[in-house]
Protein backbone atom coordinates (compact mmCIF):
# COMPACT_ATOMS: atom_id res chain seq x y z
CA UNK A 1 0.00 0.00 0.00
CA UNK A 2 1.11 3.27 -1.31
CA UNK A 3 1.57 5.97 1.11
CA UNK A 4 -1.15 8.22 -0.85
CA UNK A 5 -3.44 5.01 -0.43
CA UNK A 6 -3.05 4.90 3.06
CA UNK A 7 -3.42 8.73 3.57
CA UNK A 8 -6.84 7.94 1.63
CA UNK A 9 -8.10 5.20 3.72
CA UNK A 10 -7.42 7.11 6.96
CA UNK A 11 -9.11 10.04 5.75
CA UNK A 12 -12.18 7.79 5.13
CA UNK A 13 -12.10 6.38 8.88
CA UNK A 14 -11.91 9.69 9.89
CA UNK A 15 -14.58 10.89 8.21
CA UNK A 16 -16.61 7.86 9.00
CA UNK A 17 -15.55 7.94 12.56
CA UNK A 18 -17.43 11.52 12.41
CA UNK A 19 -20.32 10.57 11.10
CA UNK A 20 -20.84 7.74 13.89
CA UNK A 21 -20.05 10.19 16.48
CA UNK A 22 -22.52 12.67 15.36
CA UNK A 23 -25.31 9.93 15.28
CA UNK A 24 -24.21 8.66 18.43
CA UNK A 25 -24.65 12.26 20.06
CA UNK A 26 -27.79 12.60 18.02
CA UNK A 27 -29.47 9.03 19.62
CA UNK A 28 -28.16 10.41 23.04
CA UNK A 29 -30.22 13.31 22.81
CA UNK A 30 -33.17 11.87 21.57
CA UNK A 31 -33.29 9.26 24.47
CA UNK A 32 -32.96 12.51 26.74
CA UNK A 33 -35.61 14.76 25.26
CA UNK A 34 -38.19 11.29 25.08
CA UNK A 35 -36.86 10.19 29.00
CA UNK A 36 -37.40 14.20 30.03
CA UNK A 37 -41.02 14.10 28.25
CA UNK A 38 -42.48 10.78 29.76
CA UNK A 39 -41.03 11.87 33.27
CA UNK A 40 -42.88 15.21 32.88
CA UNK A 41 -46.11 13.14 31.30
CA UNK A 42 -46.04 11.12 34.45
CA UNK A 43 -45.96 14.20 36.92
CA UNK A 44 -49.19 15.41 36.00
CA UNK A 45 -51.31 12.20 37.41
Amino acid sequence: MTPHEENELRARQKSRARVMALLLGAFCLLMFFITISKIRAGMGH
